[in-house]
């Protein structure tokens, strides 16, 4: 593994691939799945932690989302798989298909 000089926050992955940052987050909310050293906590404060993905992880999160895309059916059984809050699946599903 090469070494990581800098990382994206969460919030800014979600602009740069045009996705929902709450989606984003209960996906690395597990860091099982993405490989090893892709999500990254950087210390804010105490008891404060931002959630950021190296480069890579980026890369292997938005080929997940693409694949997920693939049919309807598929992208739902992921976000009932990945969120857990209704409200977010319906207003992530709400969206605007690409």
């Amino acid at each position: 593994m090469a070494t990581v000089t800098y990382v994206f926050s969460i919030d800014y992955v979600a602009k740069l691939l045009d996705e929902d940052a709450e989606l984003l987050q209960a996906i690395v909310s597990n860091d099982d799945n993405l490989s090893y050293g892709s999500i990254i906590s950087v210390y804010t404060g105490p008891d404060e932690a931002i959630t950021s993905l190296t480069r890579d992880g980026m890369e292997e999160l938005e080929q997940m989302l693409a694949h997920a895309r693939r049919t309807a059916d598929e992208w739902n059984d992921f976000l009932e798989a990945f969120v857990s809050e209704p409200h977010t699946i319906a207003r992530i599903k709400a969206k605007s298909p690409r």
